[in-house]
């Protein structure tokens, strides 16, 4: 995948070489190109003066709309997940994961929303395109001067599926709140920072996608939020059972909740 993006002229790592020979270091590896540049933490871009800021957004939204313009069978990648039925795939996966961890307990909000999410799939109705699944400002890296993305990293989650949800799910930096649990917009002063609103960015990346509005959008924000939530309590479950490998899975474990009330108070603000 990173190589066919990157034939493209798409902002990814060079890959020099893959080595599938588990002798020589335990596992299979590949080696790519160290992309020099900063990684931003915060979606709020901090020290940077409104206009730096506002052309990072801008460089964010381009670099996602692009990804999303290639043709997976155009560029090798036809075969990379199923072309259909990528949102319903993805509830039905997280519902279950979510319900089938019993060491991680019973969240009454997910409950809901797993019933929600069940009750309110929409139609299968956008086309597929290569997706990153965990698109944020903190996997990229920008270049150190200029405000351009220079390399989009941590492609883990990546398969072909909606664009819209991709980029619904990168959208939730507006809906979580900032400080140290969540790295969101939620309650600041976008105007005065410099960052676009939510219907403008919404509106930039449209335009560059040919799109006039993004179909689904308050059902795919439930969902994307539903599914950070449901990865977090399958930490829970692995931090209860002593196999957590994040030094830092406990702190993570405390957003749970409070993510997942977020997401049941949007279902219940939802359009549909």
């Amino acid at each position: 995948m990173l190589a066919a993006l990157g034939a493209q002229g798409f902002p990814v790592p060079r890959v020099y070489g893959l080595c599938e020979d588990d002798s020589v270091i335990g596992t299979a590896f590949y080696v790519m190109d160290m992309v020099p540049g900063r990684i931003v933490w915060e979606a709020h871009f901090p020290g940077m003066s409104r206009e730096r800021r506002a052309a990072h957004f801008d460089a964010m939204n381009a670099t996602i709309a692009l990804l999303h313009s290639y043709d997976p069978d155009a560029i090798g990648l036809g075969d990379y997940g199923k072309a259909t039925g990528f949102v319903e795939r993805q509830v039905g996966r997280w519902s279950k994961q979510y319900l089938a961890d019993t060491d991680g307990g019973r969240v009454p909000a997910m409950d809901e929303l797993v019933d929600w999410l069940g009750k309110h799939l929409p139609a299968d109705n956008s086309r597929s395109s290569v997706v990153h699944g965990d698109y944020r400002c903190d996997n990229m890296i920008f270049d150190a001067d200029e405000p351009a993305v220079r390399a989009v990293l941590d492609w883990e989650l990546s398969t072909l599926g909606d664009p819209v949800a991709d980029f619904t799910y990168h959208l939730l930096m507006y809906r979580m709140p900032g400080g140290p649990s969540f790295s969101g917009l939620a309650g600041m002063d976008l105007e005065a920072l410099g960052i676009p609103s939510e219907d403008d960015y919404v509106a930039a990346y449209c335009r560059r996608t040919g799109r006039d509005h993004l179909p689904n959008k308050d059902y795919l924000v439930v969902f994307c939020l539903f599914r950070l939530a449901a990865i977090l309590h399958g930490i829970k479950g692995r931090l209860a059972r002593g196999n957590a490998s994040s030094a830092h899975a406990a702190q993570m474990v405390e957003r749970l909740e409070p993510l997942a009330e977020l997401a049941l108070s949007e279902a219940k603000k939802a359009q549909l």
